[in-house]
């Protein structure tokens, strides 16, 4: 795939503010493309504190939502919260399960079935809700978009309070204007609606939940800790649910990551212990790729429920057997992710969705719940929008995933006629609509396209040049202040040229790991390895005198021995 490689700009005044702030110039530049030029961006992203988050009240709804909650405490009313079940579902479910019964309110709990419910509250769970007594559904993870269920909901005399993070929907007039309408719901809590005076606008489920549960607390008296004791599950769906680490979200998740490694939580110490992570420092990239998947998995091919209950046990034994099946059923995930991003490939390259702008692959037979990863990974290889639709109980239901350029759930709203449901995020979607409908969502999405070939190439943008002598400890130890990294806050990317590659070779258990000895022509050797299409990167080094490099240095522990080796994640 063609690549566009960007230097960030280069930015004057490092050398000052690094002596005042006792990092490196280097540091310096790469917090300054990240988190802003001015001296208090820097501080903050490097000193950021809990104490320093806005305060909980200011989020529009969030007072009246404690008031009420309370309120309904005092008069013995049942309360039923309604999650959704991935990670940010499940993680605010379990907060809002545990500070509704910290103040003593009679409280249960429905995360929606993925194959028979679908996605978020639906008239049928209300239903239910309304014949079990409940007085009170509170939504999290979900219900902005719910205007008719939760107008069915008020129509049986039921109270809703919604928390949700996701856009607000809208209609769009002839004139071009944006009409948002909301669900009929007693009280809202979302930052994104257009008036609420909370600073931060992008959190997830799970932490508008924790700030809800703060909130809550305060009223209650009940002490700080107890609160601070849940920031680790908001901080694990943060990363989870792949929200931008800035901001609040960044000092978040340093936080709750450094209280996952002591957690007392027996669920995930146990999920920590059947990953192999027990003892071990836990990054964003444990969450995202071994922890977190395993919550998912649960929602994906079998039932949240699982996950919630591993959340919530008390007895280790049980979390043991608990995590154990997590972890099974996500291994089975990774075989049928697999199995699937092959058929969706093989229909792209043997049709002429090949030559579409934004992808609309639809898979029948493969499990709704694996779409929206197939089609991230679909987008990676294609750099394309990408839509996967497979065959549900109702219709058909499917997910996407963007790419810079595109917002996918502005591009879905312009032909909102087409779905029985639809939602998401600039960068991902979920939705559903009658099969006969599939075939014209593929062509409308292609003809409202305005992607430039220009934008159809990925620009992968790199921090600054850093020959590979530089790439020692000290620089990887200064690079640790950068964490955690993830979407908005990439781990620093480097670029090297004019390098000789001395040996290629292939290693691995499953033959996935390229290894090189890379040689600068001035006396400096350094090892180092890549991932990927392994056979593809070393036919193409193969034969090059020379080559340049993308890559990251990092700390290599083998039989007691430490070395510096590169991670390289593009070749020219």
């Amino acid at each position: 795939m063609r690549e566009r490689w960007v230097e960030a700009p280069r930015i004057e005044g490092n050398q000052e503010m690094a002596k005042r702030l006792g990092v490196s110039p280097l540091a310096v530049r790469m917090i300054r493309n990240r988190a802003g030029m001015s001296e208090e961006a820097v501080r903050d992203y490097l000193f950021g504190e809990m104490d320093s988050l806005a305060d909980p009240l200011l989020m529009k709804g969030m007072r009246e939502a404690v008031c009420l909650l309370r309120e309904k405490r005092d008069v013995g009313a049942s309360i039923r919260i309604i999650g959704d079940y991935d990670i940010d579902g499940v993680n605010a479910t379990h907060i809002l399960l545990t500070g509704l019964k910290r103040i003593g309110a009679k409280v249960d709990t429905v995360i929606p079935d993925r194959m028979k419910d679908g996605y978020g509250v639906n008239e049928n769970l209300i239903q239910e809700a309304s014949l079990a007594g409940v007085d009170t559904i509170v939504t999290c993870d979900n219900g902005i978009a719910a205007v008719l269920e939760i107008a069915f909901a008020k129509s049986l005399g039921m109270t809703v309070v919604v928390t949700d993070h996701h856009e607000i929907p809208y209609k769009e007039e002839e004139n071009g204007e944006r009409m948002p309408f909301l669900p009929p719901a007693d009280v809202i809590v979302n930052p994104k609606q257009a008036d609420c005076d909370y600073p931060f606008k992008c959190l997830c489920g799970a932490a508008v939940a924790w700030r809800f549960v703060q909130a809550l607390y305060e009223a209650e008296g009940v002490p700080k800790e107890e609160a601070l004791e849940l920031a680790e599950f908001a901080a694990v769906a943060t990363v989870g649910d792949i929200m931008e680490l800035f901001g609040e979200n960044r000092i978040l998740v340093r936080y709750g990551l450094k209280r996952l490694e002591q957690t007392k939580n027996p669920g995930y110490r146990a999920l920590i212990r059947v990953n192999g992570l027990e003892g071990k420092r836990i990054t964003a990239y444990h969450i995202g790729f071994v922890i977190g998947p395993c919550i998912n998995a649960s929602g994906r091919l079998d039932t949240a429920k699982r996950a919630l209950e591993l959340l919530g046990v008390d007895d280790s034994r049980r979390a043991e057997e608990l995590a154990g099946d997590l972890k099974a059923l996500n291994d089975s995930r990774k075989a049928l992710t697999v199995k699937g991003t092959e058929e969706a490939e093989k229909q792209i390259e043997e049709t002429d969705l090949k030559m579409d702008r934004v992808l609309v692959v639809y898979l029948p037979k493969c499990h709704e719940s694996l779409a929206g990863i197939i089609a991230g990974r679909i987008r990676e290889r294609y750099y394309r929008p990408c839509f996967v639709l497979t065959d549900g109980e109702e219709g058909v239901k499917g997910s996407g995933r963007s790419i810079e350029g595109y917002h996918m759930f502005e591009e879905m709203t312009r032909v909102r006629e087409l779905f029985t449901r639809y939602g998401g995020h600039p960068m991902a979607a979920g939705l559903s609509m009658e099969s006969d409908k599939v075939e014209e969502f593929r062509r409308r999405l292609n003809e409202n396209c305005t992607l430039t070939e220009e934008e159809l190439v990925p620009m992968v943008n790199y921090d600054a040049v850093l020959p590979i002598q530089y790439a020692g400890e000290r620089l990887i130890e200064e690079l640790e202040l950068l964490e955690p990294f993830g979407k908005g806050n990439e781990k620093p990317l480097f670029a090297a040229g004019n390098l000789i590659v001395k040996s290629a070779r292939i290693i691995g258990k499953n033959a996935n790991v390229l290894k090189l000895i890379l040689e600068n022509g001035k006396g400096t050797r350094m090892e180092a390895i890549s991932f990927g299409d392994v056979e593809e990167e070393l036919e193409y080094i193969e034969g090059k005198e020379r080559i340049s490099i993308l890559y990251y240095p990092e700390m290599n522990e083998y039989m007691g021995r430490r070395t510096v080796q590169l991670v390289v994640t593009a070749y020219r």
